[in-house]
């Protein structure tokens, strides 16, 4: 990607519904070059689609953490498909360094998160966990859909 097609993406982020002109003016070129760079992104697969972005703590999850996991020897494969049955677990990362997943979760209360935590601390090959709850989330570039 080059650096006009970088900041292009980088206005689209912040919103979306920019119009060509506007977005045109911002970058210093025509409206024709937008439309173009535009689409032949669109027709890559490197912009998917344009959608709203709402902030987390404004959709039905109203309690959200972060769950760091170390996981016993080889189990890793194991334990991502067993927390991939959780819907309360919305993204796994796999990571380095003393914990090896990073997992976002959300539920509509603390007795519930409280219980997804204890479920997920259950499954066999999680040797520890450590967990922080979100309490705002002032800027985000996912969607959530």
């Amino acid at each position: 990607m080059d650096e006009l097609n970088t900041r292009l993406v980088t206005l689209l982020r912040h919103d979306g519904r920019r119009s060509i002109s506007d977005l045109a003016i911002d970058l210093g070129v025509s409206r024709a070059t937008v439309r173009a760079r535009m689409e032949r992104l669109e027709r890559s697969g490197e912009i998917l689609g344009y959608t709203v972005i709402l902030r987390a703590d404004a959709v039905d999850q109203t309690v959200r953490g972060i769950m760091l996991i170390e996981i016993e020897g080889h189990a890793a494969d194991r334990v991502i498909k067993a927390l991939g049955g959780f819907s309360e677990v919305s993204t796994i990362h796999t990571t380095n360094g003393r914990w090896d997943l990073v997992v976002e979760l959300g539920t509509d209360s603390l007795s519930a998160f409280d219980a997804v935590l204890r479920r997920i601390r259950l499954i066999p090959g999680i040797t520890g966990s450590e967990t922080s709850l979100l309490l705002a989330t002032p800027r985000s570039t996912r969607a959530r859909l």
